[in-house]
């Protein structure tokens, strides 16, 4: 990758609804140039695909918390079984397994206080091997570029 395919992902970072030859324009290449380039950051894979930015407060989910979780079991099925459970939970738009002192890190959007305290017993306390649970509210985020 060189300088103009990194522009490329700043500008599509950006407006990934931006038109070929809009973006062609911002990083002074031809149209057939610049879509050639596009081509191959995609099928490299360097390009996973484009999304919708929703507004998680108006979509009813303004309320949001990272939330560290420990497994009192390692095992491959604990983990697993884990995973399945927080996969088909809406209340969780992040999973990430970590190192250190918990397995893993959710990040959890739900409307309220009341509803992610519905989640937190209902969703992760009746998971067998969870044993312990670490809640961190988010209060504002002068930068998220999740949300750009």
């Amino acid at each position: 990758m060189d300088a103009i395919d990194q522009k490329i992902l700043c500008e599509l970072g950006r407006d990934g609804r931006i038109s070929n030859v809009a973006l062609a324009e911002r990083v002074s290449l031809s149209p057939s140039a610049c879509l050639r380039r596009v081509q191959e950051l995609e099928r490299t894979g360097v390009i996973r695909g484009y999304r919708v930015v929703t507004s998680p407060e108006r979509m009813g989910r303004g309320f949001a918390a990272y939330v560290m979780v420990g497994l009192s079991s390692h095992t491959k099925a604990a983990q697993e079984g884990f995973e399945r459970a927080m996969s088909v939970a809406p209340e969780v738009v992040e999973c990430h397994n970590v190192a250190g002192s918990f397995e893993y890190l959710l990040r959890v959007e739900s409307a309220d206080l009341s509803e992610y305290k519905r989640f937190h017993t209902e969703v992760l306390g009746t998971q067998s091997h969870v044993n312990a649970i670490t809640s961190y509210i988010v209060m504002g985020s002068p930068k998220d570029e999740r949300a750009t």
